[in-house]
């Protein structure tokens, strides 16, 4: 802008000192006094006779000092821009820098998304995935490092067509003992052995038509879970549709699972 801004300057600037040599060297001798009439027959004789030797009519003094002041003019408000583009217009490398420093800036300090709104509990009762309407679904127990790669997620596959909703985030020891009970068709994990319990792992299903589908026996649901883990995958998180226990609904931090009364890492 400040470059664009110049040349508008020194284009006025040009203009007006043309506008200054047209109105006081050019059109003045028209206006000027009548000069003696041997004069004028002697100049009218001299231009003539040039006139016929070249075939080109001779210019008065000031109208060449008005063309050579023209083109003095030009010249420096051509010179003038090239010399403060030099100085204005960064470096190609540095330009790539500066660009390379805001998506560094970027990628630190992320958009902060906010978690969809809850789902009604009547969605949950009576479902094929055991003691679900007891599930605890407060996005705030996850931790932040986790929700805002998960809830990208989210965004990019409602973009493909498919919402997906949270049937489980955190999960107390005393439940995940509850869950291992049931048998491993559930989960192989026990207290502490799962990242639900660290807030670093929710359970996920897609949602057609106002209904939660889990079974991947749907192909339609099926499809929505394979866009799941190929999002989860580009985000670097771990999906539990590649796992010998399939849980294709489950989404995860990347990292080694954690031990028993110790820290997820």
């Amino acid at each position: 802008m400040f470059v664009v801004g110049l040349v508008a300057f020194l284009s006025g600037v040009l203009s007006l000192l043309s506008w200054i040599g047209w109105r006081f060297f050019v059109a003045t001798a028209s206006i000027s006094e009548t000069p003696p009439v041997s004069a004028v027959i002697s100049s009218a004789t001299h231009r003539a006779s040039w006139s016929t030797r070249f075939g080109l009519a001779l210019p008065t003094f000031r109208q060449l000092g008005s063309i050579l002041l023209v083109l003095f003019v030009g010249g420096s408000v051509i010179g003038g821009v090239f010399l403060f583009s030099s100085s204005i217009i960064p470096d190609p490398l540095s330009a790539l820098e500066m660009d390379r420093q805001g998506h560094i800036q970027a990628a630190l300090n992320p958009e902060r998304l906010v978690p969809p709104p809850a789902l009604p509990p009547s969605m949950f009762v009576g479902s094929e995935r055991p003691a679900l309407e007891t599930a605890d679904r407060d996005w705030t127990k996850l931790s932040a490092d986790f929700t805002q790669p998960v809830l990208r997620i989210l965004g990019r596959l409602q973009e493909r067509g498919y919402t997906f909703a949270l049937l489980e985030g955190y999960r107390s020891p005393e439940r995940q003992e509850m869950l291992a009970d049931i048998g491993g068709h559930v989960t192989n994990a026990r207290a502490f052995q799962s990242k639900h319990q660290f807030g670093l792992a929710v359970d996920l299903a897609p949602v057609r038509d106002g209904r939660l589908v889990i079974s991947e026996l749907d192909p339609w649901a099926m499809q929505a879970y394979v866009a799941l883990g190929e999002e989860v995958e580009k985000a670097g998180l771990v999906w539990g549709g590649r796992w010998s226990f399939k849980d294709y609904g489950h989404v995860e931090m990347s990292g080694v699972r954690p031990t028993a009364g110790g820290p997820a890492s």
